[in-house]
């Protein structure tokens, strides 16, 4: 475990806007309750609470990572009237105690899903 610092910093913080996903049409989630992480050079990332997910679209799968900062991210597929975007969410179920606020929430690939919308 590596912990945040100036060499590479990340933040949390609540997403004032509302923010929603799109996949083939679907809304797969939207929140009002989304956190927004910066890291270092990476672009934003939003996370949403999993309860505002679209659950039944979602199906977990065996893809696995690791994130020196951040822990073990855990992977969904999205799938919407036949098609299916492949591990197009993440998710870190019990992350590092620097990020513990995005337990519970998932991210989104912005390039497999249609779009990501602050509303």
């Amino acid at each position: 475990m590596r912990l945040p610092g100036p060499d590479h910093p990340i933040a949390i913080a609540p997403n004032p806007r509302r923010v929603r996903v799109i996949f083939n049409g679907a809304v797969v989630a939207e929140s009002a309750r989304a956190l927004t992480l910066t890291e270092a050079n990476y672009p934003p990332v939003h996370y949403i609470p999993r309860e505002d997910a679209a659950k039944a679209l979602l199906h977990r799968t065996q893809h696995r990572t690791h994130c020196p900062y951040k822990g073990d991210a855990s992977y969904y597929d999205i799938e919407v009237d036949g098609r299916r975007a492949g591990n197009a969410i993440w998710s870190y179920e019990a992350p590092f105690p620097a990020v513990a606020a995005i337990a519970g929430h998932l991210a989104f690939y912005p390039d497999r899903v249609d779009r990501i919308e602050e509303l």
